[in-house]
């Protein structure tokens, strides 16, 4: 199903906006399982490009599913009610979760370039618990090879000793969860912290020195205007981060907003997708104006402090990562897959010593090729001469129709190899990526 987005009227109906992977979750099957052990064993029978790619760059992703509040928008597998003895059984499994994964032969010898803790709040757990989790990972891997090591924050969980710790862990980038400046908002959607408290986590960050501090901020959400928003962006400004992340509000099927318009048989509270793009071009052009750079649909950076999205960029090119964790997601060797969602089902399998898989996907090589070509077009521009390169397909050729038609409306702008969108196309680009689909995948439901 694909949202009405580039209608100006159209207000945010509930479902999936953002454009994460390629093909669509709900075609992943527990029948595709078997492709999961194959990759990681190094099989043979991989496509020749997806046995080099499985010897390149390799990320982690850890998933702290802990929250102190719920947030009315929130889809990830998070836990509000667990206590700290159940903490410890989340960790005990992860510890067994990187000891299974040391063990298979594709991961052989292999450091991790680029490392990811998301959530949930990954600053939820304590100092002592963070740095043992990190000395368990180093008795496997080579811990301090990471180019990029980057840290997801909840404001309200931080001291300055914790910040500390995340620092001493190896942390490059620091990414504190604002979402907004306005404390009504906030409320609104579910969040825990309030303003206070991210000027507060804000001055700590800086006093201990993190490489780079990114600032998370959504457009559109539940109770904003344009004067707030406003404030919010000269907020955000006036801190200096180094990078933002600016992304536009959506309401997916499992979140409390979700429900809640369900039951009222109302449309969502949230601003129309006009809105939403109007107010992100608006801390754009205010960044920019600054000093930072544009550089894809949803960041911005200080050119002179900036090292570089390596996480992004590595993924959106076809690099493997393993996802550790409840509910965590994995690309290796060209295949998906995904952990079993449930508590139970997670501590439970890792228990008998089992990888807590629970659905995967083994990509075609065109299906290779339009996910990199559909993620890297949310940096703006793609060129075709990589896709001729690492492919040997003439994107122009593939996917003449969907190009034409975005050319047509000056969505697009194509020059010789390079195709770059427009502002106005920067700021839809999770719209028009269906167009690039394979037809079977065009009106499937995404998650």
């Amino acid at each position: 199903m694909q949202l009405d987005l580039l209608n100006d009227d159209a207000g945010t109906e509930v479902g999936s906006y953002f454009v994460a992977n390629y093909p669509p979750f709900s075609v992943w099957s527990a029948e595709q399982i078997p492709a999961v052990h194959d990759a990681l064993n190094g099989a043979v029978g991989q496509p020749k490009s997806a046995r080099a790619e499985a010897r390149g760059s390799l990320g982690l992703y850890i998933h702290i599913p802990f929250c102190r509040k719920r947030c009315k928008f929130c889809y990830f597998r998070v836990y509000t009610d667990k206590n700290s003895d159940e903490v410890e059984t989340y960790l005990e499994a992860l510890a067994r979760e990187v000891a299974l994964y040391a063990k298979r032969g594709a991961l052989d010898g292999r450091t991790w370039d680029f490392v990811y803790f998301g959530g949930g709040t990954p600053s939820f757990l304590s100092s002592e618990q963070l740095h043992r989790l990190i000395d368990h990972i180093r008795r496997f891997w080579a811990w301090d090879d990471a180019r990029e090591v980057t840290f997801e924050c909840e404001p309200g969980t931080l001291k300055k000793s914790k910040l500390q710790a995340i620092r001493d862990i190896g942390t490059t980038r620091l990414s504190l969860g604002v979402e907004h400046f306005d404390d009504e908002v906030l409320t609104l959607g579910g969040r825990a912290h309030k303003s206070p408290e991210i000027f507060r986590a804000y001055e700590w960050a800086r006093e201990v020195g993190f490489p780079e501090i990114n600032v998370d901020l959504i457009a559109g959400m539940v109770g904003d205007t344009q004067a707030k928003w406003e404030d919010t962006v000269a907020k955000a400004l006036a801190l200096k981060p180094d990078c933002l992340t600016v992304y536009q509000m959506e309401v997916p099927f499992n979140t409390v907003l979700a429900r809640e318009a369900k039951d009222r048989g109302t449309a969502t509270p949230v601003a129309s997708w006009a809105t939403k793009r109007a107010w992100v071009d608006l801390a754009f052009q205010e960044f920019e104006r600054e000093g930072y750079v544009v550089s894809s649909a949803t960041t911005v950076y200080k050119p002179s402090n900036h090292k570089g999205f390596y996480y992004r960029d590595a993924l959106w090119h076809g690099s493997d990562m393993i996802g550790m964790g409840v509910a965590s997601f994995s690309h290796v060797g060209g295949v998906h897959f995904q952990n079993v969602d449930s508590w139970d089902d997670y501590v439970g399998m890792l228990s008998r010593g089992e990888l807590p898989l629970s659905r995967a996907y083994a990509m075609s090589q065109i299906e290779r090729l339009t996910r990199e070509l559909i993620l890297q077009l949310k940096l703006g521009r793609v060129s075709a001469g990589y896709f001729r390169d690492k492919f040997e397909v003439e994107i122009a050729e593939e996917f003449a129709e969907a190009l034409e038609s975005l050319a047509n409306v000056r969505l697009i702008e194509v020059d010789g190899d390079e195709i770059r969108l427009t502002r106005a196309g920067l700021l839809c680009v999770d719209a028009l990526l269906p167009r690039f689909y394979e037809p079977k995948f065009r009106n499937v439901r995404y998650t």
